[in-house]
């Protein structure tokens, strides 16, 4: 039932983002042509509940212009399309309906697996929800012993098919990501804590490329040359929210960022292969170049 009811508040809203103005009587067309009617109008009193509702747990408004025919509209649409949370579950969700309105292409239909927030994410937004600590029983790539923490979650953050958790070790008080992927065990503790009313997620990772935020590893300009078709990739999926293009030829074009050139963000590079080119600064270019070669010697 309640997963019904929450399928019926995505159709809503999909219909009326996707209108960008629409009357009851033109959503009640709709509504019938859909499977989630199972063909029975739409009360306008139940079209009211499910506005009623979406706004309370997407904080999402449709409101009513009678100046335009009394139509409904999503107010802050433009948040919508700035991306985050809203943006995430009414693009997952919508998928989900227009693959249950069409079942028989499900096999055509093909997803990356994210397995690592099978588990453990429930958990974890239940306790960031309940402002409880949790323990963790991880085991890092990069160590070979498995190790037990406590850690006060802040935030999970899904990247390049993986879910991480940023939290707060308790013991040493720094800040932490850690893999979903690599947590054996997890378990809410009784202890609370207070999350920092002056963080922000999207500051914190403002000049990051990926996940890894370090502070010795300040944001810096950075310029990449980048050849032929890949040009096109870049202009339609940026890198990095800084990314400008700063030069255009018909052979390449040259990018600029401000960000932190930590390990994700070589890796990125790497990734590119001889589309892309470092110009700048140095040391970064040398550190693609030392990956390169070392690559290039295993040939």
């Amino acid at each position: 039932m309640a997963k019904d009811l929450f399928n019926k508040y995505i159709w809503l809203v999909d219909t009326i983002y996707q209108a960008q103005g629409i009357t009851f009587k033109e959503i009640n067309k709709r509504w019938l042509k859909s499977s989630i009617s199972e063909g029975v109008d739409l009360p306008l009193k139940t079209f009211h509940n499910y506005r009623k509702a979406v706004e309370d747990m997407f904080d999402i408004n449709i409101v009513c212009n009678k100046h335009t025919g009394y139509k409904y509209y999503i107010e802050n649409a433009d948040d919508i399309k700035k991306g985050g949370l809203r943006t995430w579950l009414l693009n997952t969700f919508s998928v989900n309906n227009l693959i249950n309105e069409a079942y028989h292409l499900k096999r055509r239909i093909m997803f990356e697996e994210i397995p690592s927030g099978q588990k453990f994410l429930t958990p974890l937004i239940e306790s960031m929800r309940d402002s409880r600590t949790i323990m963790l029983r991880y085991k890092s790539f990069w160590q070979q012993d498995e190790f037990s923490v406590e850690v006060e979650p802040y935030l999970v953050k899904i990247f390049r098919q993986r879910w991480y958790l940023l939290a707060r070790n308790t013991n040493k008080g720094v800040l932490r990501i850690y893999a979903l992927d690599r947590i054996l065990e997890l378990w809410q503790t009784e202890k609370t804590f207070l999350y920092p009313e002056n963080f922000s997620p999207e500051d914190y990772f403002y000049n990051s490329f990926g996940i890894i935020s370090q502070d010795n590893c300040p944001p810096e300009y950075i310029e990449l040359k980048v050849y032929g078709t890949q040009v096109k990739f870049f202009r339609t999926l940026p890198l990095h929210h800084s990314q400008k293009e700063i030069k255009n030829t018909d052979e390449y074009s040259i990018f600029s960022y401000y960000l932190s050139p930590t390990y994700d963000f070589i890796q990125e590079l790497l990734s590119h292969g001889y589309g892309v080119e470092v110009m700048s600064p140095k040391h970064v270019r040398d550190e693609v170049r030392m990956h390169a070669e070392t690559i290039a010697s295993r040939g």
